[in-house]
């Protein structure tokens, strides 16, 4: 069983594998419809995008809100404004391409976090990611084409 010397245990060993940053205010993000919102009728037809699209049709019953059909997109769904777009760790993303622009995060490194931009190279991700770490901010990809590093 799980005795609290154990918890503790597994507690710090996965300490060590996370990032020790967190945000300065880490609200519960609620979300209040987690599967995706489809087209009606998607699912019947391979060529049909299941991406949403407002019904139109004169006399369908999906338009016409009839018991049994899916629901439709409304305003009401929308996220809380206080947690929209926030990372489940409590930060904001905020994308990153060179070291000067990892600078804008040193006051707000408490509310952002940088996510490197997909098209730099891997000897600016290291010097991006060095420099994260003397101003203390986390990096959301620090991992991604590092493989090329261990070959040298």
């Amino acid at each position: 069983g799980l005795t609290p010397s154990r918890v503790h245990e597994v507690n710090s060993r996965m300490a060590g594998s996370k990032s020790t940053l967190r945000p300065a205010s880490r609200p519960k993000i609620v979300k209040k419809k987690t599967n995706k919102f489809v087209r009606f009728d998607a699912d019947l037809f391979k060529r049909m995008n299941p991406a949403w699209r407002k019904p139109h049709g004169m006399d369908g019953r999906f338009r016409r809100h009839f018991k049994g059909t899916p629901k439709h997109v409304k305003i009401g769904y929308g996220s809380n404004t206080k947690t929209r777009y926030l990372m489940p760790d409590g930060f904001h993303k905020f994308k990153v391409s060179n070291v000067n622009e990892l600078e804008l995060l040193l006051m707000h490194n408490k509310k952002y976090a940088g996510e490197i931009a997909h098209n730099v190279s891997a000897r600016k991700r290291k010097a991006i990611i060095e420099r994260a770490e003397q101003l203390s901010i986390k990096i959301c990809n620090p991992n991604t084409r590092m493989r090329s590093d261990e070959a040298e």
